[in-house]
């Protein structure tokens, strides 16, 4: 138990520091978006070819993946029933910010940390589906509902997912690992020692990316919104944990991604929406605090 909350607190530790860094003038705000490349498109990536490397896959594990696009599913459907009486407007921003997980920034750390490699690459899988949902699935659906004109375009959503790094990363390795086939040694090496770095940058990352603008009028959205996500997702980690008939590394990685924050996507992607950024941000900032909170607490009792 102590090794569990000192490196949790190592890695609030990490967050606080970005914060601190950010506010005494070392990082700006637009400095977030340089990190979040460098994680997103380097040090992720490395560190899901260093997971899957001399893992063999077996066919039955995509269900990781349908359990990832699923649960995206059912948090646009529960967001919209949620604000359905509030009009267009209100449910389009439900349906985008209440779903999809901060896998790559926050939920792969974790399980870097505490669960090694077959705990990322579960968390890897789950991802896969994931994607499908925060990397530009909710915003076309959001998008559709919003503007009430019914007409569902595929071609934004494929257009994101085929330009998402780490997606294409995930469906190649777990290619190669349904294949039995392995990357050369000089790549892996290069791999590791890239990877080795995500947990660091990412959360330096949201430390410095870490916003609320204290507007008291947010409140209830953010706890209407939250304090459904959140019960959905205890609910769901605890099913996946002493329900489903998998390793335990597999259900231990399902309870880490279920209490995970937004995806950090949804802010932008409600800009572009024209919908209320600033509330999107405060939703994304506060489920980071919760998620610190269930995850650690979640890990002492599961670890």
């Amino acid at each position: 138990m102590a090794d569990i909350l000192t490196r949790a607190g190592c890695f609030i530790a990490i967050i606080l520091l970005g914060m601190v860094l950010r506010r005494v003038g070392f990082f700006k705000q637009e400095d977030f978006y340089v990190l979040s490349k460098i994680v997103v498109k380097i040090t992720l990536t490395a560190a899901i070819v260093k997971s899957f490397v001399g893992r063999e896959l077996e066919p039955s594990m995509i269900i990781l993946t349908l359990i990832g696009f699923g649960f995206g599913v059912l948090m646009m459907i529960v967001g919209s029933v949620m604000y359905l009486p509030q009009g267009r407007e209100r449910q389009a921003f439900a349906m985008l910010n209440a779903s999809g997980c901060n896998i790559g920034n926050f939920a792969m750390p974790f399980a870097q940390g505490f669960l090694g490699p077959v705990g990322v690459i579960a968390v890897s899988l789950f991802d896969c589906g994931n994607s499908m949902i925060c990397l530009g699935g909710a915003y076309s659906i959001a998008s559709i509902v919003k503007s009430g004109d019914g007409k569902f375009r595929i071609k934004p959503i494929l257009n994101n997912l085929v330009h998402s790094i780490p997606l294409m990363t995930y469906i190649f390795m777990t290619i190669l690992g349904l294949l039995h086939l392995s990357l050369p040694a000089p790549v892996v090496e290069f791999a590791g020692i890239v990877g080795n770095a995500n947990a660091f940058m990412a959360m330096l990352m949201i430390g410095v990316g870490f916003h609320l603008n204290g507007d008291p009028s947010q409140i209830g959205d953010i706890i209407k919104i939250l304090g459904v996500r959140y019960i959905i997702g205890i609910a769901l980690a605890l099913a996946a944990y002493f329900i489903l008939p998998l390793p335990l590394e597999y259900r231990q990685a399902l309870v880490i991604v279920f209490l995970a924050p937004v995806a950090s996507a949804n802010p932008p992607f409600t800009a572009q929406m024209g919908s209320d950024f600033g509330l999107a941000s405060a939703i994304n900032s506060v489920s980071i605090i919760a998620s610190i909170v269930l995850i650690t607490t979640a890990l002492v009792i599961i670890l």
